[in-house]
């Protein structure tokens, strides 16, 4: 895996969490003012663009059946993620004032173990599951789902197959009469920044990337666009306000020779447990806004402290979980030799 792409996933779930810290940080300090400080949402347009360069990068040039894909990729979201919904719905049924996001609906849980759409009954106008950051994980299946299946067309046809395939369930959900939830969810053009990714990963493979002088201005210029964006603009047009610079980015990242740069160790490793932190980290924060409030403890209700803490312990939270849940590891332990008597 490229370094850089670790780093990008690193720093992406950094934002997630710290824009999701800003919103407990509200709960906790009512009278904070978050308007100039809530940003880090678009760390997920980072990862949808991450997700669609290294699904073509890590097929192309190779045979692999559909069932091969879908089996690597349950292996990879599942698990985890069936957990941490069951350990939420627990919660929601037995301690419901924990989880502000979640109250238990079975109907909900089975949609959110399944990956559709469904709305909230905690609030009926987001459609989010029961580990609310799995919405997006809704949208990572279906483009698997999709990709895995275009795995039967010849390498030559398949990116275009991909991008009509697309488009025409896009427009498809697009045009139907109603509110439909699952045509809205999976008709919205955020599921572009997937097949942007594609087209990074073969620009990539072609060697068709940025100049190393203009690549490190395109990284900075892709963060502080990304930044002002989502200030400036809110989700309603993100495929283009906030996905179009997540694509410059992870475009500058990939054209960047990180070969020749020292690895930064814990930025890589965080990468590698980003989709641990992800998961966890609404877990981690619920505990910290209930310590906060009800604990009186003062000093959480401090902004930077509070948003420190949550940032602090969502990322050890998510580095035990991923160190626990990684079969690789498992493996790496049993196979040292005993310790002699």
């Amino acid at each position: 895996m490229l370094v850089q792409l670790q780093y990008l996933r690193a720093i992406a779930a950094l934002m997630v969490v710290y824009f999701h810290s800003v919103l407990q940080l509200q709960k906790v300090d009512p009278g904070f003012q978050t308007v100039f400080h809530l940003f880090g949402e678009t760390g997920v347009d980072i990862f949808f663009v991450l997700s669609g360069f290294v699904m073509w990068l890590t097929t192309a040039g190779r045979e692999m059946r559909p069932l091969d894909f879908y089996r690597r990729r349950i292996q990879r979201i599942v698990p985890l993620y069936w957990l941490a919904t069951l350990f939420a719905a627990c919660v929601a049924l037995v301690a419901p004032t924990l989880l502000k996001s979640t109250v238990f609906e079975f109907p909900h849980v089975l949609a959110s173990l399944f990956f559709l759409p469904w709305k909230n009954p905690a609030d009926p106008t987001l459609t989010v599951p029961v580990v609310v950051p799995g919405w997006t994980l809704n949208y990572e299946m279906f483009f698997y789902f999709v990709f895995g299946l275009l795995l039967l067309v010849r390498e030559k046809w398949r990116m275009a197959a991909l991008f009509a395939t697309m488009t025409a369930i896009i427009l498809f959900c697009r045009i139907l009469p109603g509110e439909l939830t699952a045509a809205k969810f999976y008709g919205d053009p955020i599921i572009y920044e997937f097949l942007a990714g594609v087209l990074l990963a073969k620009l990539y493979l072609d060697k068709v990337l940025l100049p190393q002088t203009v690549a490190w201005p395109a990284l900075v210029m892709g963060f502080s666009f990304l930044l002002i964006n989502e200030t400036l603009c809110d989700a309603s047009t993100r495929s283009y306000m906030w996905g179009i610079p997540a694509i410059v980015i992870v475009y500058s990242a990939i054209s960047i020779d990180f070969s020749k740069l020292p690895v930064i160790g814990w930025l890589n490793y965080l990468g590698d447990a980003s989709y641990s932190i992800y998961i966890t980290h609404a877990f981690t924060l619920a505990v910290l806004r209930v310590v906060g409030v009800h604990l009186k403890i003062g000093i959480l209700a401090n902004a930077p402290v509070f948003v420190s803490c949550c940032i602090l312990f969502s990322t050890l939270g998510g580095a035990i979980v991923h160190e626990l849940t990684t079969p690789s590891r498992w493996r790496k332990w049993k196979r040292k030799p005993a310790i002699a008597a």
